[in-house]
């Protein structure tokens, strides 16, 4: 059986496994990477601007990524399509995600990673922009491939590069702030895009999107440091970091969970109506953002110190919530506080998961965090398919029972993940 060590031996370095578990995420970048003399290495004070701008380009990616999902009749109306054509915009994001994340990783670990942030700003606003002005259905489905595939690379290289630039006792709580973006999109991005674009016009909520790029991409010209890119000698094929141990039981427990959330996320609006509580959809998904915002700074304080112990905890969680979504249906009250834990248990998974699988994978962290988000995105895709599946065929209150059951999936893989995907 492969071990850490022998990927390390392989490459002439000391096994990771004699390292401190916080600082395997950024073994590659030690003083021999970055001198003191180098202005890319980590400093003691924590980066704070530079990780919110990156917070800000992870809202804007999973708003772009979910908003047309509130707009498809008004898609679908103005390009002559049906909705379920429209809805490809969403399919054909993910799919360009999917499709490019890791060969663009792949690709541009050893550049430096400012330019390569920029680049991929530029080309994101330029498929954004494109999707935006376009009349046609193939070119407006071509345009957010691209979006999609630029996503994939930014998504894929910000764990890396917020820790790249973080002093490594604080990696965990930089993963954390640069993270959240990604609740509060889902939150508050999805129903703001949809509600410029009902109350203007679809473009609209595109055209504010780029607004919100191009200011992104000025703060990051501005506040985010440079950093090196991984050094040639330490840089494993994908296939072998796969193959590195821990990374698969990681990805294995991110598609159980977000498969679990996502099904119930996407379809939330079934489930209120087959439980019969006067609940709106927007005051729930107003009330998880709030609560998974909570999450994030919770995950924040203690990330560094018990990255196991956080994931545990948020999975039983997040497991407890869904029992309630199914014992409390009748109650709006039981409702509410399920939503409550529901996005205290999610807000901080992205930042618990991207510091697990960076230390698990050491130098190779951007390769593996593009891994983490095609196996993201192939839960988005995957919970469409199921939820349909499961609303056309019962009702919403089915949806919390899959829930549980993925998230108990989830919980054993990571608690039998306890060597290498998530040490105690």
């Amino acid at each position: 059986m492969l071990t850490r060590a022998d990927f390390q031996d392989d490459l002439g370095q000391a096994p990771v496994d004699s390292l401190p578990y916080e600082d395997l995420g950024t073994y590659g970048d030690s003083e021999a990477a970055a001198p003191e003399s180098d202005p890319a290495a980590p400093a003691e004070l924590f980066p704070w601007a530079a990780l919110l701008v990156m917070a800000l380009m992870g809202f804007v990616l999973i708003a772009t990524e979910t908003m047309p999902a509130g707009l498809l009749p008004q898609i679908a109306a103005e390009l002559d399509v049906t909705e379920g054509t429209a809805g490809q915009f969403v399919s054909a994001y993910a799919l360009g995600t999917v499709v490019a994340a890791m060969p663009a990783i792949a690709l541009t670990r050893g550049m430096r990673r400012k330019p390569v942030f920029i680049v991929g700003i530029l080309g994101f606003l330029a498929a954004n922009l494109t999707a935006a002005a376009s009349t046609d259905i193939v070119l407006s489905l071509v345009a957010r491939l691209l979006a999609g595939a630029f996503s994939g690379l930014l998504w894929g290289m910000l764990a890396g590069y917020a820790r790249r630039i973080t002093a490594p006792k604080h990696a965990g709580r930089a993963l954390s702030v640069a993270s959240i973006g990604t609740p509060v999109g889902l939150a508050v991005g999805t129903p703001f895009g949809a509600w410029i674009g009902t109350t203007f016009d679809w473009r609209w909520s595109f055209g504010v999107l780029s607004i919100l790029t191009v200011l992104t991409l000025l703060l990051a010209a501005l506040l985010v440091p440079d950093a090196p890119g991984q050094r040639a000698a330490t840089r494993v094929p994908l296939g072998r970091v796969l193959a590195i141990p821990g990374v698969a039981v990681i990805l294995g427990v991110i598609v159980s969970w977000m498969l679990g959330h996502n099904i119930m996320y996407t379809y939330i609006g079934s489930y209120l109506r087959a439980a019969s509580v006067d609940i709106p959809v927007e005051a729930a998904l107003l009330t998880f953002g709030a609560a998974a915002i909570a999450g994030i700074a919770l995950t924040a304080a203690v990330i560094d110190k018990c990255v196991r112990r956080m994931v545990l905890l948020s999975l039983g969680t997040f497991t407890v919530a869904g029992v309630i979504f199914i014992v409390g249906q009748a109650s709006a009250v039981a409702v509410f506080a399920a939503i409550i834990l529901w996005g205290i248990a999610f807000g901080g998974a992205a930042a618990q998961l991207q510091t697990a699988i960076s230390a698990a994978s050491g130098e190779n962290a951007d390769v593996a965090n593009s891994m983490l988000g095609v196996a993201f995105n192939l839960a988005i895709f995957a919970a469409g398919l199921a939820g349909a599946m499961v609303i056309s065929s019962f009702d919403g209150l089915v949806l919390p029972v899959a829930l549980v059951g993925l998230a108990a999936v989830a919980l054993l893989s990571a608690l039998a993940g306890r060597r290498t995907a998530f040490p105690a």
